[in-house]
């Protein structure tokens, strides 16, 4: 409380027995003070409101301060990211103009030098044509002298005279000539000659590809219920006699569910079988009727489809003129296989090799392809003929017009008859490339371990040889002898005498190589 008001209120204190005048005066003065108080107190309060709301809207005014400074301190390092990108970007490609014409100039340096070089070289070939024709014209004027002085000579000689002396210096000019295409021809050597060959083979062989067959005896045909097979056989088995009767095959009917096998070596036979059987499972009802009815309707089927598969190979070669008779027997090669490879594509297959290396050599393409398409048909011929397929199939092409050329490369594509034209050797070959090629055929295991066992004991069977070993797939036999019994000449001896008996005995595609080793070794130990 201010000392002016305690100074006030201590008379008033005093005056204990003042009149009731005094009371009320007392009485305002202390709600007079009270509301100083109050009014000072309430003042207080509203400016400390007030500061408080300054100092939160002087925060407020800093915080965006801060903001507006923060966005323009952004757009300021906007501004100047921007403008840095674009002086780099102008920078670069002022570096990219620089450097294309360093690269212009450059360049025009370079063919500013190859055109001084240019000119040298210019410069020197007219200095040596100068040359030359100061040579020339000196032999020219020599010629011309030594001309004058024979016209002078063969003046004083007769007609006989003059005939001797050009025949003379003809043969001269001649043997020189001669000699100079006789080392020419000699220089190019047997290695040439091979690389040459291979080009052919390789150039050939990569332009076909065709894939590899599996070679069947056995045909599976399937069947819709067990209660078939009983059907099948009929009662006391008539219906599989007939079956079996009528196409000449063997029906296995074992525990496999659902299933029945055909078995027969004769691919035509097995397929009309195969044909007849699906036919009559399928109308349900087997008896021997039916089943002479489908296995005729089968036959029919089957000719048909021979016929189309020749049409078909002989017109993917483009052959023409072959007769129908030759066509039909090609058709059938269709349903047989050698070493699980289809004779019918193999015998397109050679026909297509024949034709390419014949092209490569500059030969006529159509009589080898004509050749190659025909040198199997005589596996397809019955087997009532005696003799090679190779003999048979070229006795059947001669009785139906085909020309000696072809009738000769048929016959000698196994070597069995000389070969009397350079189509016959096109012919092996391309049958040969045809069937050795990767997975054109197989070979059982035990045909195989048989064939390395028969190169063994071929090997072991010749006098000075101790061990023999088949490598490569058959490829080559390595062949070890005693040293203390066989000399160096002796060894070389039993290696032509291996490949001879090879060559003779043995029936294999490409080639076999023989490997002599003889060795001696000497061992001592000290102690």
């Amino acid at each position: 409380m201010p000392a002016r008001l305690s100074h006030a209120l201590t008379p008033l204190a005093q005056m204990d027995a003042t009149p009731p005048y005094w009371s009320w005066a007392v009485v305002l003065l202390m709600g007079a003070s009270a509301g100083f108080i109050i009014v000072w107190m309430f003042t207080r309060h509203t400016r400390r409101v007030a500061e408080e709301q300054a100092a939160q809207l002087k925060e407020v005014a800093h915080r965006e301060a801060l903001v507006e400074a923060q966005a323009l301190k952004q757009k300021i390092e906007e501004e100047l990211t921007a403008r840095r990108t674009e002086v780099n970007r102008e920078l670069d490609r002022r570096e990219i103009e620089a450097d294309l014409k360093l690269r212009e100039i450059r360049s025009h340096e370079e063919s500013l030098a190859l055109l001084d070089h240019q000119l040298e070289q210019k410069s020197e070939r007219l200095a040596r044509e100068n040359a030359a024709i100061s040579q020339a014209r000196d032999a020219i004027r020599a010629l011309s002298k030594s001309l004058r002085k024979r016209l002078e000579g063969v003046s004083q000689m007769d007609a006989d005279e003059i005939k001797a002396a050009l025949r003379k210096e003809v043969e001269l000019e001649c043997q020189d000539e001669l000699r100079a295409l006789r080392r020419q021809i000699l220089d190019r050597s047997e290695q040439d000659l091979n690389n040459e060959a291979k080009r052919i083979l390789i150039a050939s062989m990569q332009r076909m590809a065709s894939r590899p067959n599996n070679d069947i005896t056995a045909t599976i045909v399937q069947l819709p219920t067990e209660e078939m097979k009983g059907r099948i056989i009929g009662r006391e088995g008539r219906n599989i006699k007939s079956f079996e009767a009528s196409t000449g095959v063997t029906l296995l009917i074992d525990e496999s569910p659902q299933m029945v096998l055909i078995s027969s070596f004769d691919p035509v036979r097995r397929e009309i079988a195969r044909i007849a059987l699906e036919g009559l499972v399928k109308d349900g009802r087997i008896h021997p009727a039916s089943i002479e009815d489908f296995v005729a309707r089968a036959k029919e089927d089957v000719d048909l489809n021979v016929q189309q598969s020749g049409e078909d190979a002989v017109q993917k070669l483009g052959i023409n003129g072959l007769h129908p008779e030759i066509i039909k027997l090609l058709g059938k090669l269709k349903y047989r296989f050698s070493y699980t490879q289809n004779v019918l594509d193999h015998s397109v297959e050679v026909g297509f090799l024949a034709s390419m290396l014949a092209s490569e050599l500059g030969l006529n393409p159509g009589i080898a392809k004509r050749a190659g398409l025909l040198h199997d048909i005589g596996k397809a011929v019955e087997g009532d003929y005696e003799g090679s397929h190779a003999t048979i199939g070229a006795d059947f092409v001669k009785r139906h017009g085909e020309t000696a050329i072809v009738v000769n490369a048929v016959a000698a594509h196994h070597e069995e008859v000389k070969p009397e034209t350079v189509y016959a050797g096109l012919v092996i070959l391309a049958d040969t490339i045809s069937a050795v090629r990767p997975g054109a055929r197989a070979e059982s295991m035990t045909g195989y371990i048989q064939r390395l066992e028969r190169l063994e004991n071929l090997a072991t069977s010749v006098e000075g040889v101790q061990q023999a070993f088949a490598i490569q797939a058959g490829r080559e036999v390595r062949v070890v002898v005693n040293p203390a019994h066989v000399t160096d000449e002796q060894a070389r001896h039993i290696a032509h005498t291996i490949r001879q008996r090879i060559e003779d005995e043995l029936q294999y595609p490409s080639t076999i190589r023989v490997t002599v080793i003889r060795e001696s070794r000497y061992t001592e130990t000290a102690t």
